[in-house]
């Protein structure tokens, strides 16, 4: 498989993708609350007795070394954040990553932002790929479909019941970047 073109691209002008180390979990977990409540429109999510919902896989993304962390800023402005595991929650191959979580506030959306964020989570992470995407959330799936296809151009797409929720797949493999030559 030849590298795609998108393997050069870089973020746009003052959008970063930012590590988040354990001090900056509280703006993660905050953001998180976001993400969630917007989730909550489509998906059964309540809050709990403390008013917050409940992400139990959270405090794992300081302790596993297979989960990557990251806050989105724009201008210096948080903006949203991503949740990258290796393992695959579909097959059980654990070389496969995963994108777990993917969050860009309303205010930045529909920019491009989000499309080039998840690219440059791929070409962070070279290997094979999984995209999952609930059924029920239209907006996320065309968003998905658009961006994976324009930097993997056609991939597998499969359609699985995870937990009593239907899910599209996406599969596809990134390449390393590619050197400027």
């Amino acid at each position: 498989m030849t590298p795609n073109r998108h393997n050069l691209a870089t973020l746009p002008a003052g959008v970063e993708l930012v590590a988040a180390d354990q001090a900056q979990a509280p703006v993660l977990a905050n953001l998180l609350q976001l993400y969630a409540h917007d989730f909550s429109e489509l998906v059964d999510l309540d809050v709990g007795p403390d008013g917050r919902f409940e992400y139990p896989r959270f405090p794992l993304y300081w302790s596993e070394a297979t989960r990557f962390p990251f806050l989105v800023k724009v201008h210096g402005q948080y903006a949203g954040f991503v949740l990258v595991s290796q393992g695959s929650l579909v097959s059980g191959d654990a070389q496969v990553w995963d994108m777990a979580e993917f969050f860009v506030m309303r205010k930045y959306r529909r920019r491009g932002i989000g499309a080039a964020l998840a690219h440059e989570v791929w070409r962070r992470f070279p290997g094979r790929w999984e995209v999952r995407v609930r059924e029920r959330t239209a907006v996320a799936l065309l968003f998905w479909q658009a961006t994976v296809k324009s930097y993997a151009g056609d991939v597998v797409v499969t359609s699985v019941d995870q937990g009593g929720a239907a899910r599209y797949v996406f599969a596809f493999q990134s390449q390393a970047p590619c050197e400027a030559r």
